[in-house]
């Protein structure tokens, strides 16, 4: 008998991404697209899924992801394909790789080193370097099959840094000259397929030599420049801002607010809890809702967990790493390092030289078990464990992460934990002029592990929270899917209805869990990561073809460079 569906997905539970309400029916795939959606459909499938008792929901858009280099030198964009993600947004926060001249290849390496924590050997074997202008970069991340789809936003600083040069690192302002070379580099961009530009204007971000970004500071009618070019082509704009660090939070918004108001350009911006001004992203939050009742579209992306950094003797940060004795037995390997660390001389060296310290805040440290909790309670941080054991938090520190082989964790809520809940963040992601992002993937890769955030969304926010409210699953998923989609431009994704991309999740609801995360050394020249799987996801398929099993890779690569306009 033929076939009239490529795939079909019988009798799910499908959350379709419009934030209402879970309904039973079949969704049927052709061509890469959805053909059908309703319950009992006729035709059969070359490929049938029984979804009963099963959740069926789009393919998540993940639009803050920093997999500007992996995706060029790697198929799988993991742990963001773990998580249900079929879509990833490259080019945040202004960082990247094109465009970019072979004398400054060194200069980008060491900000992508500094400001997101990836090893500059990883990036010298792993780049190719097949391209100089973006767009030749875009060809080349075209050229590489994916197992999700790839969109990319010009990055300001490899743009200022390509136009200026030296200028650029010195942070120079920029010539009018400068300003119209980079907005004919920008709609050069936006014409090859960009869907938008990012800029970075945080002071905390520096290259590994210690330069500040070169986008700090970058003067208004450089931002504008290069902005009306995006625009004028349908782009959109991300920002990261240390709004605090100007001391005029209104004015550095304001600025915001004209650029989007004169160029035309919907934006989006990082918004946190800060833990120093713990009330501070009310009066952010407070400036969006006003713009956007005055008819200019700013979006504050928020984390729908802490941001989490994560100590470990196989990783970049321990509570240890500024006493001189960790320091000089961190240069060993691993094991040699374990054996060290396992001595009581040294053992007391470095608890004595920690005491000494004074900095670490235990408080705000706990051990993260499997599962992971991205919630715990106060009552279970270092500090208060210690006291109740009799011991101090440094010495409880030093036996957590020499279990499991030296591979234990401890979890350090960095933001969005000021008072020791979510709350926060639940407010954050109620709010209408929000969306949901701040992952990272592909960066910070020995210290976070944030990309698994989809996963926190479905089981925490909607079925395992006891701290708090929940959220309702239709609208998790919404948030996961349509409301990212349509934030950069994408709307041809993040719904489940006829005509648009068969991008699709298959989650066992009820068992879904998230594993810890665990190092891998998978990364160019054996270079280490983070990475985080999780058990439920049945299935997940892109452009109509089952990529993932169980959580397992299912073989096909379907994935494509997602050009402006799809």
């Amino acid at each position: 008998m033929t076939s009239e569906f490529d795939l079909v997905i019988r009798a799910g539970a499908v959350a379709d991404g419009s934030g209402g309400q879970i309904f039973e029916a079949d969704v049927a795939v052709n061509d890469g697209k959805i053909a059908a959606v309703g319950p009992r459909l006729a035709g059969r499938g070359a490929e049938e899924l029984d979804a009963r008792g099963l959740l069926v929901t789009p393919g998540f858009v993940d639009v803050h992801t920093h997999y500007d280099g992996q995706v060029t030198w790697e198929s799988r964009m993991a742990p963001s394909s773990d998580h249900g993600v079929t879509t990833i947004v490259t080019g945040n926060c202004g960082v990247g790789f094109a465009p970019c001249r072979p004398e400054d290849h060194e200069n980008l390496v060491a900000l992508m080193a500094g400001v997101e924590d990836i090893p500059e050997i990883v990036m010298a074997e792993g780049l190719p370097w097949t391209w100089e202008s973006f767009p030749d970069y875009l060809a080349a991340v075209d050229a590489r099959p994916h197992d999700v789809d790839v969109a990319a936003m010009l990055p300001h600083s490899a743009l200022r840094l390509y136009v200026m040069g030296e200028r650029a690192v010195r942070r120079e302002p920029a010539t009018p000259a400068d300003i119209a070379q980079m907005a004919e580099l920008a709609a050069s961009a936006m014409a090859a397929g960009a869907i938008g530009f990012g800029t970075s204007r945080a002071i905390q971000q520096r290259s590994i030599r210690g330069e500040p970004i070169p986008t700090v500071g970058a003067a208004e009618d450089e931002l504008l420049g290069v902005l009306r070019s995006v625009a004028s082509a349908g782009g959109v704009f991300q920002a990261l801002s240390d709004f605090e660090q100007y001391k005029n939070v209104e004015g550095e918004f304001a600025m915001f607010r004209r650029l989007v108001r004169e160029a035309g350009c919907p934006m989006s911006f990082t918004l946190h809890q800060k833990h120093n001004d713990p009330e501070g992203w009310r009066r952010l939050l407070a400036l969006t809702e006003e713009a956007n009742q005055d008819g200019l579209p700013i979006r504050a992306q928020v984390l729908p967990r802490p941001t989490g950094l994560l100590h470990g003797f196989e990783l970049s940060m321990t509570p240890f790493s500024r006493c001189p004795t960790y320091a000089a037995v961190n240069r060993l390997p691993f094991e040699a390092k374990l054996a060290e660390l396992r001595k009581p001389s040294v053992r007391a060296a470095i608890l004595d030289e920690v005491e000494a310290d004074r900095r670490p805040w235990w408080n705000q440290r706990f051990e993260l078990a499997d599962p992971p909790d991205y919630e715990p309670d106060p009552s279970e941080s270092l500090a208060a464990r210690a006291a109740r054991e009799g011991t101090t938090p440094a010495a409880l520190a030093y036996e957590i992460l020499l279990k499991d082989g030296g591979r234990r964790l401890i979890f350090e809520p960095a933001q969005e934990y000021a008072y020791g809940s979510l709350a926060a963040s639940y407010e954050m992601m109620r709010h209408p002029d929000t969306i949901i992002g701040l992952g990272d993937g592909g960066a910070h890769v020995g210290i976070v592990c944030d990309a698994s955030y989809p996963t926190t969304m479905l089981a925490h926010w909607t079925r395992d929270r006891s701290r708090g409210p929940k959220l309702e699953l239709g609208e998790a998923v919404r948030k996961l899917s349509a409301q990212t989609a349509t934030a950069v431009g994408l709307r041809d994704r993040g719904r489940i209805a006829p005509g648009l991309k068969a991008d699709l999740n298959v989650i066992d609801y009820d068992r879904l869990r998230m594993g810890a995360p665990r190092v891998v050394y998978d990364l160019p020249a054996g270079g280490r990561r983070l990475v985080q799987k999780a058990s439920g996801y049945r299935a997940t398929i892109v452009a109509g073809a089952i990529t993932y099993r169980e959580g397992a890779a299912a073989g096909p690569l379907p994935g494509k460079l997602v050009r402006r306009g799809a």
